[in-house]
């Protein structure tokens, strides 16, 4: 994966091959490179310090106590439905691991009880969670994994953490996390990617901030929320001054992973981001001189965006989990 390249009929060059690789196997790709059913696992829901709760799927249960266990944290307005989270679940089953999707509040199909919801930093959160999972898995080894945002917020508990994190887990990986908020959420905003996945990102969260609001008004500002279009304005208008950041600015600043690399120490990671990644600029992502010992970078020239699709027509996207599975393995030993 280190430099991994798109099937021949997925190539194409600059923003364009970037996009098809991302749509592409979101879309019409198989998860595993068998045919394979769609995994439903088993939901858990677990209470939440404030009394909440967040649901948990297990797509792989482990088939003995000592089996190891591959945590996925989901990308933003995620689920375990994700093509990817199925990927990750259909490799874990092959190998005899056990497999789990912590949901962000919000994205399990249910709306939460409390105001929050979740953000690209919220390290907190994450640490409780991996923490229920020592509870329920203790005697096997623990591996995590993000996507996206979801790859962003564990690189953040990693960093928080620093030496306590090996005592949840062995070994994270981070894939196509946007370590600079700020340069994601601008490139995100602009042109095709305004159109198509700045729209989709929104037509998900607006109704359920709107819903949110319902409950608790005054949350944040109406008029502000309806008349965002992007995520800056959604950020400036509900991440902000729920979390207690000043603004959007603020928020990204704060929350970005990829400027705290070099200081990750206590537990391996790996970081990997596609180049033609289309709302991650290349330019934003971080060197080898830029991270610590601990960090490993995979940064290939094709990929998209959580794509890294591979086969013949229609293609799968089993590449990816056994590429990072592999390397998560690598550390157990």
């Amino acid at each position: 994966m280190k430099s991994w390249r798109a099937p021949r009929w997925l190539r194409a060059p600059g923003a364009v091959g970037g996009n098809v690789q991302t749509i592409w196997p979101a879309v019409f790709s198989r998860h595993w490179p068998e045919a394979a059913p769609r995994l439903k696992g088993r939901r858990e829901r677990w209470t939440a310090p404030d009394g909440d709760f967040v649901d948990v799927d297990w797509l792989a249960e482990p088939p003995a106590p000592q089996s190891p266990l591959l945590i996925l944290f989901h990308g933003l307005e995620g689920s375990s439905r994700s093509h990817y989270a199925q990927a990750f679940g259909h490799w874990a089953k092959a190998q005899g691991w056990g497999c789990a999707v912590p949901h962000f509040r919000g994205c399990s199909g249910e709306p939460n009880l409390a105001p929050r919801a979740y953000h690209s930093g919220d390290y907190e959160e994450a640490g409780w969670i991996l923490d229920k999972f020592m509870q329920a898995h203790p005697d096997g080894p623990r591996v995590a994994a993000g996507v996206s945002l979801g790859g962003n917020v564990l690189l953040r508990w990693a960093q928080e953490a620093g030496h306590e994190a090996s005592l949840r887990v062995r070994a994270v990986a981070a894939i196509s996390a946007p370590l600079d908020l700020a340069a994601a959420g601008h490139a995100i905003s602009r042109g095709f990617n305004r159109q198509v996945y700045n729209r989709m990102f929104i037509a998900s969260m607006k109704p359920k901030a709107l819903a949110k609001l319902a409950h608790y008004p005054g949350l944040y500002d109406a008029h502000a929320l309806r008349q965002a279009r992007d995520l800056y304005e959604y950020d400036n208008a509900v991440t902000a001054p729920v979390f207690g950041f000043a603004d959007a600015e603020d928020y990204w600043v704060k929350c970005s992973a990829g400027p705290r690399l070099i200081s990750l120490t206590g537990v391996p990671a790996l970081v990997l981001n596609a180049r033609n990644d289309p709302f991650i600029p290349g330019g934003s992502l971080p060197r080898p001189d830029q991270v610590s010992n601990w960090v490993t970078l995979w940064q290939p020239e094709d990929g998209g965006h959580v794509g890294f699709p591979g086969g013949a027509w229609p293609g799968h996207v089993g590449d990816l989990p056994q590429a990072v599975g592999a390397w998560l393995a690598m550390h157990l030993r």
